[in-house]
């Protein structure tokens, strides 16, 4: 059904992708290659996971350059980047049968983040720590929903400086042609996703 497709094994050698460390002025921090992340496990090794497609690559280098005009001293800091299918039926398989599979793409429809088109991101602040959110990184729960953003502010289980600092990740990200998700504050995909999943490659 896959005709488009590369192995995790073969990235290195592709001219399609970029590694994560050629990208200047960000940090890194690939919580599925540790054990934390939801699964309690790392779910990467032996892979080396710290890949983007160089659209999105070059997506992020805007966004580099955006916050260090904007916000000097803070620092994209990445969460999750390329993701291969193998993972992601990894991941969900681990939440089979719960309610919480309406946070994931099915795999055979495949996430975006297998295509190393999509980006899991936050921004660490001047001391290197990570601005308040309101909610951590895979926290499953409405309160990390862009979309009820409103509504939690107005019943005070957000905060004004929280719900800012989601704003400015969101104007970064979309200033350089990423596109948020309702669910998930730090999810962001390099374009349409549909195209992505019809025009480009997937990575198992």
């Amino acid at each position: 059904m896959f005709m488009n497709t590369i192995a995790s094994e073969d990235i290195a050698g592709h001219p399609g992708f970029r590694h994560l460390s050629t990208i200047a002025g960000i940090a890194v921090d690939l919580r599925y290659a540790t054990p934390n992340n939801f699964v309690g496990r790392d779910l990467y090794s032996p892979y080396d996971c710290a890949w983007l497609h160089r659209d999105a690559a070059c997506a992020l280098e805007r966004v580099v350059a955006w916050l260090k005009a904007r916000r000097p001293g803070c620092t994209p800091l990445v969460l999750d980047a390329l993701r291969p299918q193998r993972v992601q039926q990894q991941l969900w398989d681990a939440l089979a049968g719960t309610d919480l599979q309406m946070y994931l793409a099915h795999p055979q429809r495949g996430s975006i983040h297998s295509f190393g088109m999509a980006l899991d991101i936050t921004i660490l602040d001047e001391d290197g720590r990570e601005l308040d959110m309101g909610t951590g990184f895979d926290d499953m729960t409405e309160l990390s929903h862009p979309a009820l953003e409103a509504r939690f502010l107005a019943s005070g289980e957000l905060s004004a400086e929280q719900v800012a600092n989601r704003q400015l990740l969101r104007d970064a990200m979309f200033q350089a042609g990423f596109v948020g998700i309702n669910t998930e504050w730090w999810h962001f995909d390099c374009g349409d996703r549909n195209l992505v999943r019809q025009t480009f490659r997937r990575v198992l």
